[in-house]
């Protein structure tokens, strides 16, 4: 009777035990994010998988940050100081698995060609367009932590303006010029690595700016003439040929100035806050809309190549399968923004998180995507205006 006695009691305590909840939804192990701010040097180093928030001294504020093809650096550019460094997350892909190479610290590359602007990575290498003086500097993972490293500065003849570059798979690069020092860009030409012309230009656009590539083609955002009255966009392909795809009829006088590349869904996207995104099909040379409004300050494409996130000004993010172009999911995430603020909300994001960085309140929000209403709340800095995505979509260490 008492081992009976027993057995029930030890029934009835199952039963009323709660049930199992499920585990919260967690970031992947190895992805980070480095933020910096308006008006402090502090630069901020999350890891989401376990909420820590590092800080590290920057050299200046207002640094533009950009991940490196590899997953491992990101690129800190001091744009009116002259000057480029970068951090080094420590993490290191082997594709099944992740190590550790050493703790985040500032790599010892550094660059400083005049007004370093515009940023792209391939691979290992890292290029970035100088405004104030026409080059193009590159530098090499292999040198990122030698002491006293630089980057190589490639002089090809350009005159100095707000320039953009793409780099191909056969280690060419396709550049903007412009037809005086100071003026708008309106042709791209082919180079090699030391700066010498491999393709000239064929198409005179105008105002160009924004761009992506596969590898095998470059995507360039402008105008359609000088006067500006309609856009499209520039083709260049790595042999040379060149092509203009017209926006949809009835765009007006705007052009895409934002090109992604989504590297999963293999396709390319062009943004404008005042008409929203759009899909360039360069197998069709036709351009359609993915969200059209005047209402969308933010649009990136997630980590993968995967998914489009688009936040407009009443708060609400919108995300789109970018292999059908259909919206899978919408809601409210953050306040209203400020059609007039200076410094708006940034967005990453991952296949599991949306980050969104608010210089109102100094914190970096991370938005589960699966819900919505699930927010992890990150303080960083005082006023946060600068955000990106590195390290990797990967739970696996050494030896796993």
């Amino acid at each position: 009777m008492l081992t009976l006695a027993a057995v029930f009691t030890a029934c009835d305590k199952d039963q009323n035990e709660p049930a199992p909840q499920p585990e919260t939804t967690k970031e992947f192990k190895y992805v980070r994010l480095l933020v910096s701010d308006e008006v402090s040097n502090q630069i901020s180093f999350i890891d989401p998988f376990t909420s820590k928030v590092s800080t590290f001294d920057g050299k200046f504020p207002l640094a533009n940050l950009y991940a490196t093809a590899s997953g491992r650096y990101a690129a800190v550019l001091y744009q009116n100081q002259n000057l480029v460094e970068v951090f080094d997350s420590g993490l290191q892909s082997h594709t099944d698995h992740i190590d550790e190479m050493n703790a985040p610290k500032w790599a010892t590359i550094t660059a400083d060609g005049l007004k370093p602007t515009h940023f792209k990575s391939k691979g290992a290498e890292s290029l970035i367009f100088n405004d104030n003086d026409g080059t193009l500097s590159a530098g090499n993972e292999a040198e990122f932590n030698k002491a006293g490293a630089k980057f190589r500065m490639i002089k090809a003849g350009l005159l100095p303006h707000h320039g953009a570059m793409a780099q191909f798979d056969n280690g060419n690069y396709a550049v903007t010029t412009a037809p005086a020092a100071g003026a708008s860009p309106n042709r791209v030409q082919i180079i090699d690595k030391n700066g010498n012309l491999v393709h000239a230009s064929t198409l005179e656009i105008g105002n160009i700016h924004g761009n992506a590539t596969d590898g095998n083609v470059a995507v360039f955002g402008g105008f359609t003439n000088s006067a500006a009255t309609a856009g499209g966009v520039l083709v260049v392909s790595a042999s040379g040929e060149q092509r203009l795809i017209p926006n949809p009829e009835g765009f007006g006088a705007f052009r895409l100035a934002n090109v992604y590349y989504a590297s999963s869904a293999q396709k390319f996207i062009g943004f404008v806050a005042t008409k929203g995104a759009y899909l360039i099909d360069i197998k069709t040379d036709k351009i359609t809309s993915i969200y059209a409004g005047s209402d969308a300050f933010q649009c990136k494409v997630d980590y993968a190549g995967k998914n489009l996130l688009v936040l407009t000004l009443d708060g609400k993010l919108r995300i789109y399968d970018l292999s059908t172009g259909a919206l899978k999911k919408e809601g409210s995430i953050i306040s209203p923004v400020g059609s007039t603020d200076t410094y708006k909300p940034v967005l990453e994001a991952t296949a599991k998180f949306a980050y969104i960085a608010l210089p109102s309140s100094g914190e970096v929000y991370q938005i589960d995507l699966e819900n919505l209403s699930s927010v992890i709340k990150h303080k960083v800095s005082s006023r946060p205006v600068r955000l990106t995505l590195f390290g990797f979509e990967n739970n696996a260490a050494h030896g796993e």
